[in-house]
């Protein structure tokens, strides 16, 4: 990295400008054992470094993932213990070296985005910051889209034991590759209802010029009978009329004498003339309009939708999300993964947020496999990533369920999901180059014939695609240039047996470990090169380790209630709006 870059705002930090060696451009290779289902679904779970993973990605992959969401470790010095009390990740990484190795994959991630793509990158205050900045310095500011703060933890007798502020906060940085491409949906997000909308319409089936209107709270103390009922249940059944009744429960909102249009100030004005009268207009394609006294009609109805599978009464979606659940999604996917799972609508959100059904999903901290089995659930295409034991014991088992529909948690019933797809499960592929005794770097001896010609042809940018007839087509990078590799002694005469086979205007690099002298400028069209000496420099091999001290899961133990038994999402959503409407409701 240059030394020399012009001024600009940004972060810096030990070893920011440190020279880097390039990252070895490795295969990925299909391990038939984990593979399941429809494998040809374009669904990938690759066991390995996620850096390296990256950059294994990042030649077929570029400018073709909609959506990325990450959740990495957070720096925050957490570790299990011999009793295994604290489980997931030891991200505990000196401050400067957790923003080299994150600055190191948000490049590729830049580059692997489509140019309508979004990121999500999920942190706690440890780092949030500091990262924002590096996200700005590589996706360009403009392309800062929020800071979504998430209310991931509620308080209670067993997180509470410790004193001062409880932090119940977490972010997600969300980014557009490029803000203007980008296509965002509006969703909406559930809540309690507004009890703004004070007013109910008890004859709302005759002509709007008899409409009669008498408080909800009335309405409904006198209809629905509550005696003995506790305040909770009260509550509930009065949430349930209001969402019942929505159609006909309003409240006056003022009109705007600069922002509405001439037919509606001609109404409010003749409202003013006329009082108690209500005065309407019809409009095409648009909401009809309901004046009186001076204000309009502005009805619930609006505000109700059908969130889940759930028909609710909802908000626009802001940039604080209070309204999904943690408690109780410790046994989500059936795999255990203590204080690091997501809960499954959380990651619906973000992809619902910037992606259609077919668009192509990526997790480089696959974790548990949450992203993977929302996306698959969803319609979408997905690849995840994963370092640790847990790709095996966590994400595969997971997503194996998806694909069977035996995993009917989380999302899968507001989704229908009843089972399909599938994927194929991969290995990152050792170092191409390992150095013998003497030090030097040479062939990998766990490269066979294959693997050799895939990775020669991911080193020199071509795509490896065997032809079924000519042996020498491995792979192209255009419509007549080709590579072909070898570890035969390379000759003349084999040489002029390609020539004579190649069209023209036909290219061909040959790769191999030996080749007579003369081969060298023997043919025009034909490159030979010689390996491991054509590689050498260009990147580092050979390191097979560039993660944040990921560690492997422990056993998968039960969960522990004193941890997970917490307040139901009901009762916490409840017990936020029980003072709002007692008054009304019990006077």
């Amino acid at each position: 990295m240059s030394h020399d870059r012009p001024q600009k705002l940004e972060l810096t930090w030990i070893g920011k400008d440190d020279d880097r060696e390039a990252i070895e451009p490795r295969i990925l290779i299909e391990d038939p054992k984990y593979s399941y289902g429809d494998t040809e679904s374009g669904n990938m779970l690759i066991h390995g470094d996620n850096l390296l993973a990256l950059k294994a990605l990042e030649q077929q992959y570029s400018n073709s993932i909609k959506c990325i969401y990450i959740d990495p470790p957070f720096n925050t010095g957490a570790r299990i213990d011999a009793d295994g009390k604290e489980i997931g990740y030891d991200d505990g990484v000196e401050h400067s070296i957790w923003l080299s190795m994150m600055y190191e994959r948000f490049e590729i991630i830049y580059k692997l985005l489509k140019d309508d793509g979004a990121l999500f990158v999920h942190l706690d205050d440890n780092e949030a910051d500091y990262c924002k900045i590096i996200l700005d310095e590589i996706f360009g500011r403009d392309n800062f889209m929020n800071r979504i703060t998430i209310d991931a933890r509620s308080p209670s007798a067993f997180s509470t034991v410790n004193p001062g502020m409880f932090v119940a906060s977490e972010y997600v940085l969300y980014y557009a590759k490029k803000r203007k491409l980008l296509n965002e949906k509006q969703l909406r997000a559930k809540r309690n209802p507004d009890y703004a909308y004070n007013k109910y319409i008890v004859n709302f089936e005759r002509p709007y010029t008899e409409w009669r209107f008498l408080p909800v709270a009335q309405v409904f103390n006198e209809r629905v009978t509550m005696k003995s009922s506790s305040p909770e249940t009260v509550i509930k059944k009065y949430n349930e009329f209001i969402i019942e009744n929505a159609e006909r429960i309003c409240r006056y909102t003022a009109i705007s004498d600069t922002g509405a249009g001439a037919k509606i100030l001609e109404l409010k004005n003749m409202s003013l003339r006329n009082p108690n009268t209500i005065f309407y207009l019809k409009r095409e394609g648009l909401d009809d309009v309901y004046v009186i006294n001076g204000q309009q009609l502005a009805f619930y109805n609006k505000n109700i939708r059908n969130i889940n599978g759930e028909r609710c009464a909802t908000m626009p979606l802001t940039d604080i999300w209070t309204d999904i659940a943690w408690e109780g999604i410790a046994k989500e996917g059936s795999v255990t993964f203590k204080k690091g799972k997501k809960p499954e609508r959380l990651l619906q959100r973000c992809i619902e947020l910037v992606t259609d059904p077919g668009d192509l999903v990526l997790d480089s901290f696959l974790g548990s496999g949450t992203t993977a089995a929302v996306a698959q659930k969803m319609g979408r295409k997905y690849i995840g990533i994963e370092l640790g034991n847990h790709a095996y014991t966590h994400c595969y088992p997971r997503l194996k369920m998806v694909t069977d529909g035996t995993d009917q948690g989380g999302i899968s019933k507001a989704q229908n999901w009843k089972g399909g797809s599938g994927f194929k499960f991969y290995e990152l592929a050792p170092s191409l180059l390992k150095q013998d005794k003497f030090g030097n770097l040479v062939i990998n001896k766990e490269y066979n014939a294959d693997m050799l010609a895939a990775a020669m042809a991911k080193q020199e940018g071509y795509t490896y695609q065997p032809d079924t007839v000519l042996y020498w087509k491995q792979g192209r990078s255009s419509e007549h240039d080709y590579i072909y590799t070898t570890t035969q002694f390379l000759t003349v005469e084999s040489l002029d047996a390609i020539s004579e086979t190649m069209q023209e205007g036909e290219s061909l690099l040959i790769c191999c470990t030996a080749f007579q002298k003369e081969c060298a400028h023997h043919s025009a069209n034909i490159t030979v090169k010689k390996i491991p000496q054509m590689l050498l420099g260009r990147c580092q091999f050979s390191k097979d380790d560039y993660s944040l001290n990921i560690i492997d899961m422990p056993p998968l133990d039960d969960e522990s209630e004193e941890d997970f038994a917490e307040e139901t999402p009901e009762e916490i959503a409840e017990s936020k709006d029980n003072k709002l409407i007692q008054t009304s409701l019990f006077e």
